[in-house]
């Protein structure tokens, strides 16, 4: 079976077209220049020429703060030409898998949001997002994973930027008053391909590790790894990092669909770092 992975450069999308030929599937990885979503005809094009059986979309408008001020922007790529390829599939029977994220939710919770939570984005991103959900969902036919808190070996990342931070200053200060689910996109990808591969009915499930931690557990965690006094980093609160566009203090999301379609749910936060460690240097 061909796959075909947008946003193939990216962090998920580079684990996941590695991960997919590893197991010997035929990979079409499109990047932004070989594939703009933007463009209706192009989708439906390459979908024509590729033939996929399954197209995962890891492409999106993810500059948080920048869809503040540019809403529209962001919403053609993470909304619009959502819709776009949730209908070309739809027309061709390709399975859509659409990644999404923790920021369609509140973030006033308490308690594990289940897949079938309320949404109520409390930014801009999260709204643009919130439209690619529906439009997938509309079709009645694609999976749409939500995730959060994501590092790997193939981008920016607040792991790698904590290794950066360990050896240029003696403290770090980190929030600790948003709780979420740090997840490695090599376990995400692994996730992703299993869902695509199962009888799992459409829907959303949530691609997160297990457990639950803050920015400043997880910067902890990070300088432990590396051999170092984790007491070097300092809690703060989200107060103290003021940024254009809120962040939900709570991200922490629930697994149920994952058995319930008979597949494993992603490993917790720590053993999964551990694994991922050896690729983070």
């Amino acid at each position: 079976m061909t796959w075909m992975v947008t946003g193939a450069a990216g962090m998920l999308g580079t684990d996941l077209v590695d991960r997919l030929r590893a197991r010997g599937h035929e990979v079409a990885p499109m990047a932004r220049a070989d594939l703009d979503l933007c463009e209706p005809d192009g989708v439906h094009e390459a979908l024509r020429r590729v033939r996929p059986a399954v197209v995962v979309n890891c492409a999106a408008w993810t500059a948080v703060d920048d869809a503040e001020a540019h809403e529209d922007a962001a919403l053609a790529v993470n909304g619009t030409a959502v819709g776009v390829l949730a209908a070309a599939c739809a027309d061709s029977g390709a399975r859509l898998v659409q990644i999404s994220t923790d920021y369609v939710l509140d973030g006033r919770c308490d308690s594990p949001y289940p897949e079938d939570a309320a949404t109520a984005p409390v930014n801009a991103y999260g709204r643009t997002k919130l439209a690619g959900e529906m439009a997938v969902l509309g079709t009645g036919q694609g999976h749409v994973v939500r995730t959060a808190w994501l590092y790997g070996a193939h981008g920016p990342s607040f792991v790698r930027t904590m290794i950066r931070l360990a050896a240029e200053r003696d403290t770090v200060e980190v929030v600790d008053d948003q709780h979420g689910q740090p997840t490695w996109t090599g376990a995400l990808a692994d996730q992703i391909i299993a869902l695509a591969l199962s009888d799992a009915p459409a829907g959303v499930y949530h691609g997160t590790a297990a457990g639950r931690t803050t920015w400043y557990g997880l910067a902890r965690e990070v300088f432990a790894l590396l051999g170092l006094d984790p007491d070097r980093v300092r809690p703060t609160t989200s107060a103290n990092f003021q940024r254009p566009a809120p962040r939900p203090a709570y991200s922490v999301l629930g697994h149920d669909r994952w058995a319930e379609a008979g597949l494993e749910p992603m490993p917790h936060w720590r053993d999964m770092l551990h694994k991922a460690w050896p690729a983070l240097r």
